[in-house]
């Protein structure tokens, strides 16, 4: 499993590119210097890891999918970001608990679990909220064997089922059968849902799903996968709408609009059907600019 650390032979994500990052950047984009864009109070997350104080979100620079409609694309596929120690990430982990944040909120950061941990391991003894994993649901159960420690709570996407999808917008042609693997992976790593008084998540997985332009079929698919596939009450659901055309969506026009509230409803009609209502929804005017921060280095 250490291997799995090795910047020198990068295997950390399923892309298994084995670039050596000490001297060149992997598919994600990224050497081996630890590299973030923000760290600050966080507001957009669901209620349940925002709360009334906000989620302490640190954005980590590159990301091992291409998606093409990326909100943090300034980030996740550029150069945006400022070179961190894994001690002074540490310390940004303690500053956001003194701020008030309600959990510490890893958004991905897969590509720099090396110097993460570390981090981690450096503070433990004084942190005392959740860690969250927030990532795109592209990840080796290997690598997330190594995370059993220190996250609490997972928060990854589920994107596609069609795998022709996921090639043409994400470039992962393989991301539902990686996703599928990793997260009941990772509901059985968290194991039931916990929460302390005031309802903030303290343990358990979120699987978010955002619905697409013209893919409410796909979404569907999606559904009917998580009820047969998934324990019962053991995650939460949320269904996003908030789908804006960002990036690179121009490119493909058949996604270079918001969603309708005909496709969403569809989606959320055959969730409730599916007995799928454990978790949250979203009105569709949350189709908004406002859920991507300004990546101006704010608390690096």
């Amino acid at each position: 499993m250490e291997a799995l650390l090795d910047f020198t032979n990068c295997h950390l994500c399923p892309r298994n590119c084995g670039i050596n990052r000490t001297i060149s950047v992997g598919f994600c984009g990224c050497g081996s210097t630890l590299k973030a864009a923000r760290a600050a109070l966080h507001h957009w997350e669901e209620p349940c890891i925002s709360g009334t104080r906000g989620s302490g979100a640190v954005f980590f620079s590159g990301c091992t999918l291409k998606c093409c409609f990326c909100q943090n694309h300034l980030i996740s596929q550029g150069t945006l970001g400022k070179e961190l120690s894994p001690k002074r990430l540490g310390e940004i982990f303690l500053s956001l608990q003194e701020q008030g944040a309600h959990n510490i909120d890893l958004i991905t950061a897969t590509q720099f679990l090396p110097q993460i941990l570390p981090a981690l391991d450096f503070v433990k003894h004084k942190l005392h909220i959740p860690v969250i994993y927030n990532c795109g649901g592209y990840e080796k159960t290997e690598t997330l064997a190594l995370l059993k420690d220190y996250i609490d709570i997972y928060l990854p996407d589920l994107k596609y089922f069609d795998s022709s999808l996921s090639w043409r917008y994400s470039k992962a042609k393989n991301y539902f059968e990686i996703a599928s693997e990793a997260i009941p992976y990772m509901i059985e790593q968290t194991g039931e849902l916990r929460y302390d008084a005031q309802g903030i998540l303290q343990k358990g997985v979120i699987i978010r799903h955002m619905v697409l332009p013209g893919g409410k079929e796909d979404s569907i698919q999606l559904l009917h996968w998580i009820k047969e596939n998934l324990p019962k009450g053991k995650y939460l659901l949320s269904l996003l709408s908030q789908y804006t055309p960002f990036y690179k969506s121009r490119d493909y026009p058949e996604i270079n609009r918001r969603i309708t509230t005909y496709e969403y409803t569809k989606v959320l009609d055959t969730a409730i059907s599916l007995g799928l209502t454990q978790g949250f929804m979203q009105e569709k005017s949350s189709a908004k600019e406002e859920y991507t921060p300004p990546f101006d280095l704010e608390g690096i």
